[in-house]
């Protein structure tokens, strides 16, 4: 009996050895060239991820979906809205009138400040916006908390962020340089800017401890939570990965993720909701 266990366990450990060969062959092979050897904390290297997605035309309609999601969800009336983590995006091409911001000095922001101690009068913002930003804040308590002095009653926190499903769980854990990790706390070491990360956190925050959330924050309510994405992004090789495919196919595998029911089980990004009660 030992002898069978131990032969198990020789053979499941040179699955996941050739298994994670695969995946980093693959990586290497699909790297983008401009990104490869820079660090991820060199503004530079959200300058250039900026460039990218600009010219990654598949990437870009990706992120004006996602804009898109943002801008429709803003509430209406007076204040004035704030996007966190501006650097390597474009909302201001489709929203004109955000307050763009960043860690550091980049080519596409209006300020610079750190998420948990914004420059904004108490209740001036009518909504707050981030996209993939959230799972990098080492304080998300911190966070929520400076949030909620700037955001006025009945105004929105708005994100997009990644998800934990079974699928996005392998596909981050393998082809992505960010940690995963849904047995993460709250709080994410401060290695850098943006190396430091936990792209679990929106899920372990919103899902898996959300009745802390809600204990802790009262005044912010989980209002929507929307699983989406399960396949166009990896698609498109992001900001780390040249693309697959040519940009006149995502509509077709967008209509495809959204009409054969999976999107939900094996989604790799969330639209989420925060109301400011």
């Amino acid at each position: 009996m030992a002898t069978s266990q131990d032969g198990c366990i020789c053979s499941t450990a040179t699955k996941i050895q050739v298994r994670r060969l695969v995946f980093n062959r693959l990586k290497a092979a699909l790297a983008h060239p401009l990104t490869r050897d820079l660090s991820i904390d060199d503004p530079e290297t959200t300058d250039l991820r900026a460039e990218i997605i600009r010219e990654k035309a598949f990437l870009r309609r990706i992120y004006q979906t996602w804009y898109r999601l943002l801008i429709e969800n803003i509430p209406a009336g007076e204040g004035q809205v704030a996007e966190i983590g501006s650097g390597a995006g474009f909302l201001k091409e489709l929203y004109s009138t955000a307050i763009t911001s960043e860690v550091f000095y980049s080519v596409n922001i209006d300020i610079v400040y750190n998420a948990i101690s914004m420059p904004f009068k108490a209740e001036s913002l009518r909504a707050l916006l981030l996209v993939d930003v959230l799972h990098h804040i080492p304080d998300p308590g911190a966070f929520f908390s400076e949030a909620m002095r700037c955001v006025k009653s009945g105004g929105r926190c708005l994100m997009v962020e990644p998800w934990n499903t079974g699928w996005s769980r392998l596909i981050y854990n393998h082809l992505h340089h960010e940690s995963f990790d849904v047995n993460g706390e709250w709080i994410i070491p401060i290695t850098g800017p943006l190396s430091g990360a936990n792209g679990a956190l929106p899920w372990i925050l919103f899902e898996r401890d959300q009745k802390i959330f809600s204990r802790r924050f009262p005044e912010w309510r989980i209002s929507g939570i929307t699983p989406m994405m399960p396949l166009v992004y990896l698609l498109s090789g992001g900001v780390s990965l040249r693309s697959i495919f040519p940009d006149w196919t995502y509509p077709l595998f967008r209509r495809g993720e959204t009409s054969f029911g999976f999107e939900k089980k094996a989604a790799m990004f969330a639209l989420i909701i925060l109301d400011r009660i």
